[in-house]
């Protein structure tokens, strides 16, 4: 098994941990012949930024995971340059489509932009899992398309999240939600969930904004924030990317012992600031194992082992004690 470059500027960008972004959209291959190679399947697994290291993380578990299983099926992983290169993506699963893959296991950019493209490729016989971030219902619905979501809970998730903060909140504490790209359902359970832990706890949500789940944009973000709002007490930020960027704004105004930060994917730059006390939380949905259930979920449904079904996969609540 090898793994083929598509791009010479993904070979340095896959390899960097999520401080860093591309410039360029990224694929990279996991997989030595065309489909049908000595007739075993070939699925291909489409993502969101590989700048972010959620994204690298699930790549690498499921690379790991083929290179155990090389006689059961061959792997193709890609990825796009950001979390909003719709038209990237949109291309990503065209070429899997033109490729003849046998299944596509994609964390969509959006819940609505992908589902036409992902319907042409089920017509074409391909079996599709949605992972990550759950497609719109009612779009499928009117869509007359059924796709299975293998995913976590993310409103749970983030609920827990939100109430691991509302614990060291007095009552009325104001703090702000940096949420991810709207249009995504994640970005909006996520919100949901702090919202709700949030109503739970007295306290008082002055602003929702999003920094399209970008590190950079969330810095600059959570610094207007924290000038708007110099008694904030803290940030809920639907990822942790948005954790990293709001810390660094905090740092920034002198306001680390004021301002409580909490996050969402424990990706591991987050696993270290939590240890320092910087961020105060985050949720665990298992990034290096996520593609690995959509990969076994597509690679059942293809063989006709299993029928297409939605399936829970587990979010669980990071702190400083359970490190």
């Amino acid at each position: 098994m090898k793994i083929l470059s598509l791009s010479s500027l993904f070979a340095a960008c896959f390899a960097m941990v999520c401080l860093t972004s591309c410039n360029e959209s990224a694929t990279t291959e996991e997989s030595g012949n065309p489909s049908g190679n000595e007739g075993k399947p070939e699925v291909a697994l489409i993502m969101k930024s590989l700048a972010n290291e959620f994204f690298k993380t699930m790549a690498d578990g499921a690379v790991a995971y083929q290179a155990e299983n090389a006689d059961k099926f061959d792997l193709i992983v890609n990825g796009i340059k950001n979390e909003t290169d719709l038209a990237q993506q949109v291309a990503l699963v065209e070429q899997m489509v033109a490729r003849g893959v046998d299944a596509i296991v994609i964390a969509p950019a959006d819940s609505k932009a992908l589902i036409s493209v992902l319907k042409r490729a089920q017509a074409q016989g391909i079996t599709v899992i949605n992972i990550d971030n759950k497609l719109d219902e009612k779009v499928l619905t009117a869509a007359s398309v059924s796709i299975p979501f293998v995913g976590p809970d993310n409103r749970e998730g983030a609920r827990l999240v939100g109430e691991e903060l509302a614990k060291s909140l007095e009552d009325g504490a104001k703090v702000a939600i940096l949420e991810g790209v709207p249009t995504a359902f994640n970005a909006q359970q996520r919100r949901a969930g702090f919202e709700d832990a949030m109503t739970a706890a007295g306290a008082n949500i002055v602003t929702v904004q999003s920094a399209q789940w970008e590190m950079e944009k969330a810095n600059t973000v959570a610094a207007a924030i924290l000038t708007s709002n110099p008694d904030l007490s803290a940030f809920l930020a639907s990822n942790d990317s948005m954790a990293l960027g709001a810390a660094a704004a905090v740092r920034a105004a002198g306001k680390e012992d004021q301002v409580k930060i909490v996050g969402f994917d424990n990706i591991s730059a987050v696993q270290s600031m939590i240890k320092e006390g910087r961020i105060l939380a985050t949720a665990d949905q298992h990034g290096g194992k996520l593609a690995i259930f959509g990969i076994e979920a597509a690679l059942k449904i293809a063989t006709g082992e299993e029928s297409p079904s939605d399936q829970k996969t587990p979010v669980n609540l990071v702190t400083k004690d359970t490190l």
